[in-house]
């Protein structure tokens, strides 16, 4: 029976993968992923077998994955940013556990960079007070349960991270948010936006509570908005810890 490792690739910039998680690639007999991430990291995949699938075709590359370390083989299944953080870990560790436990293969799961991590680099050091982290995507979560959490977070003044903000056919949710958190918030409240962090193409803009949605968004744009305490100066956002300087 071979190991199995659900990887976080960071960014897909090799420069930014942990050691840990390119040597585990780099181990492997074969290499699972949505093939835009795949093309990522092509440069350190010669001679391995590749499961690569389409975006919604996650379950099937997953039991493909376990189908091959159960026959023997050494997998890492690979996500973007982290691979706990709406990645691959929780599906290919429930398949495993499903397997009675005689038949269950080694596994482990390899942190990464976040994107939410990524982008805080980029645009200074927004995140350095309590924060909150939403996906507005609604395949698997109602979009009405991910109001409630974005009013929750507004409430309580957490700094918002927002993953997979506007698609081609997801494009008045993000309205929507910016209409709740200006219940609760200024209108000149931070925001930034950074389209392809760690990629080519790499984009940023810090804009306003207001004004935010202006600005072209996309899947690979994370949106981070600042709480009460959030300021921009000389083109970056600081959310201050509280120490006395």
């Amino acid at each position: 029976m071979g190991k199995i490792s659900v990887v976080g690739i960071g960014t897909g910039n090799l420069d930014e993968m942990t050691p840990r998680a390119r040597r585990a690639i780099e181990e492997a007999e074969v290499v699972a992923g949505y093939n835009t991430y795949i093309k990522l990291i092509e440069k350190i995949l010669d001679g391995k077998k590749i499961i690569g699938r389409a975006m919604m075709q996650e379950i099937e590359r997953c039991r493909l994955a376990v189908e091959e370390t159960l026959a023997g083989k050494n997998v890492a299944v690979i996500s973007s940013g982290d691979a706990g953080i709406y990645g691959m870990a929780g599906l290919v560790v429930e398949m495993i556990l499903n397997l009675p436990e005689d038949k269950r293969p080694q596994f482990e799961v390899i942190a990464g960079v976040s994107a939410v991590n990524a982008v805080a680099a980029i645009l200074g050091a927004p995140l350095m007070n309590d924060f909150a982290v939403i996906s507005l995507s609604y395949l698997m979560t109602p979009f009405e349960v991910i109001k409630k959490r974005v009013r929750a977070a507004a409430q309580g003044d957490f700094i918002i991270a927002i993953y997979n903000p506007k698609s081609k056919r997801r494009v008045t949710q993000l309205e929507e948010v910016r209409e709740i958190l200006l219940e609760y918030r200024e209108k000149n409240t931070p925001v930034g936006i950074v389209t392809n962090a760690g990629r080519e193409g790499e984009s940023k803009i810090i804009s306003t509570l207001e004004n935010f949605t202006r600005e072209e968004i996309n899947m690979f744009s994370l949106v981070l908005i600042g709480n009460s305490q959030t300021f921009v100066k000389a083109g970056f956002m600081l959310t201050p810890r509280g120490y006395s300087l």
